[in-house]
């Protein structure tokens, strides 16, 4: 007998959104997170420990003991990193995933990020390929994502945003002097620029108030219950039924299949007051939304005679493709103060190079930066002849703190399917379960592309009057992140793809990844929106077919 209708593997913004729709339709959810439903007092307002700068931990999950995975860099030793540590490519694991402390940047992609491979032809070396889907398709999902979660925007002035049918429920961040000082940079290039679209309320919204434009937001909670993730109202909405238990600090060990191989129950460790169980969960329906590492990995850690080198990947597919975005960027000096202490901080872009770049594949959106912490400003934006301490540190950084511009993106990688999600037998985590290994690098066409991305937001910072500007230095290497996506690709082909159009694993009925794994490239933009979409659009379908 089946315990469940369905069971969600992750509550973060794919699986948030699949429970809230399931549950709504009468299905019996059972929705597993392996982090807690952390209160706001929980998460710290940490300057070292926050998942901007994790100098020496984090705040949202998971534990630093009893969690490694292996990192495997193209040039050094293998080595064991801790979910802090940079090679890590750590996202956040509690109620609401990443959602609960991202920037909440509200993209969709553009119609030729779905058509990739027809629109450049695939590098050598490559595994460039179009979705199985269409931008056309996708729509009616971006619409739903924006108005069922919250997205605040601008109707006019980005010409080169993909076709909107409506437009977005509320209005952009309010107006700052970066952004009046960008725009008139912009103009002077004649470019196109535009408010950032963000899952954030700038008036009152789904019963939660508006932003208050303090100084924390990414890589924090929001003080204010004003940043739109799936734990503010989507999985509440979804418990509300009636229909959908969520188990908490529960981690997937396995797939349970039977006899022919069918998906047909989790097995999970559960951690309750001190105590630790494994429980063997059954259901009609499973569904992985872990991220793309954890995701993954709990597929080819399910292993059975019929499946030896894990669920779903007869092909040799899982794992591979593994994605995420460079982020090319440069800063530099005005004459006078551009900081008006005010958050978010994005608060203008343009989608000028998205597309349509002579000699480069794809390209980005570029837009200033998140408000830094005075640490962060230290660590990431002090130009190369400021001493890293003393009296000359302190005296830059009281000058230049107020007058600093950044202008960064993240740009379209190419996907490499050496890059990669395996598993590592030989290193377990706390609970016997063979832990993620991370290897390869993206391709080297990334890298092109972030050169040139890079050399425009240098434009930009100089057609806005910005001195002394400093490029970041791009080199090949792993690309993942919290922008994590591309191991358990979507496509028509079982033969290099690991799922079909709606998110069902090749040949198993009942078995479906909803979250960033499924994006066969991952545009030139911060991915949410389209997880969001696409979890929509699944979670639809099973609840109609299945």
């Amino acid at each position: 007998m089946n315990d469940y209708d369905v069971i969600i593997v992750g509550a973060g913004a794919g699986g948030g959104i699949a429970a809230n729709v399931l549950a709504k339709a009468g299905k019996r959810v059972l929705l597993l997170e392996r982090g807690k439903w952390l209160k706001d007092e929980e998460i710290p307002y940490d300057h070292l420990r926050n998942h901007r700068l994790s100098q020496y931990g984090h705040n949202t999950g998971p534990d630093l003991e009893g969690n490694p995975r292996v990192f495997a860099p193209s040039n050094g030793a293998a080595q064991l990193v801790r979910p802090h540590e940079g090679g890590y490519n750590n996202n956040a694991m509690t109620v609401g995933g990443g959602t609960r402390i991202y920037g909440g940047q509200a993209w969709r992609f553009m119609p030729q990020d779905f058509r990739m491979a027809t629109t450049y032809g695939a590098p050598e070396g490559s595994s460039l390929a179009d979705w199985p889907l269409t931008y056309e398709e996708l729509e009616p999902y971006y619409e739903r994502a924006e108005r069922e979660l919250g997205v605040c925007g601008s109707d006019n002035g980005n010409l080169f945003q993909a076709p909107r049918k409506s437009g977005y429920p509320m209005p952009p961040v309010p107006d700052t002097p970066t952004r009046r000082v960008l725009q008139e940079g912009a103009k002077r290039l004649g470019w196109n620029a535009f408010p950032v679209p963000m899952l954030i309320n700038t008036t009152p919204y789904q019963g939660r108030p508006a932003c208050v434009q303090c100084k924390y937001c990414v890589g924090f909670t929001c003080p204010s219950n004003s940043k739109n993730g799936t734990h503010a109202h989507i999985i509440p909405e979804a418990i509300a039924t009636g229909n959908c238990t969520l188990v908490t600090q529960a981690i997937a060990e396995r797939i349970e299949t039977d006899s022919a191989g069918s998906a047909n129950g989790v097995t999970y460790y559960q951690e309750t007051e001190g105590t630790t169980r494994r429980v063997t969960a059954r259901a009609k329906v499973v569904v992985v939304s872990g991220g793309a590492i954890e995701s993954a990995r709990l597929l080819l850690n399910s292993t059975s005679a019929k499946h030896p080198h894990g669920i779903g990947n007869e092909s040799d597919v899982v794992g591979r493709n593994l994605q995420g975005h460079y982020y090319p960027g440069a800063i530099g000096q005005m004459e006078e103060s551009v900081y008006s202490g005010l958050g978010p901080g994005p608060s203008i872009a343009t989608c000028q190079f998205n597309h349509g770049n002579e000699g480069i594949v794809g390209g980005g959106m570029l837009a200033d930066d998140f408000i830094k912490l005075p640490i962060i400003f230290w660590k990431r934006a002090l130009q190369p002849h400021v001493p890293l301490w003393g009296e000359a540190n302190k005296s830059w950084m009281r000058s230049e703190y107020t007058r600093t511009l950044q202008i960064m993106g993240p740009t379209q990688d190419i996907p490499n399917p050496e890059c990669r999600v395996s598993t590592d037998p030989s290193v377990r985590d706390r609970y016997g379960i063979p832990v993620a290994r991370l290897s390869g690098t993206t391709h080297p066409e990334t890298v092109r592309t972030a050169y040139y991305m890079r050399e425009k937001a240098v434009e930009w910072l100089q057609a806005s009057g910005a001195k002394d500007i400093y490029a970041y230095p791009i080199g090949l290497g792993l690309s993942a992140g919290q922008h994590q996506a591309g191991t358990c690709r979507m496509g028509d082909d079982s033969a290099t793809s690991v799922t079909d159009r709606w998110g069902r694993v090749h040949n198993h009925e009942n078995l479906f990844v909803i979250d960033g794994s499924l994006h066969v490239t991952n545009g030139g933009f911060n991915p949410v929106l389209t997880i969001m979409a696409l979890a929509f659009r699944s979670s639809e379908f099973i609840a109609e077919n299945l």
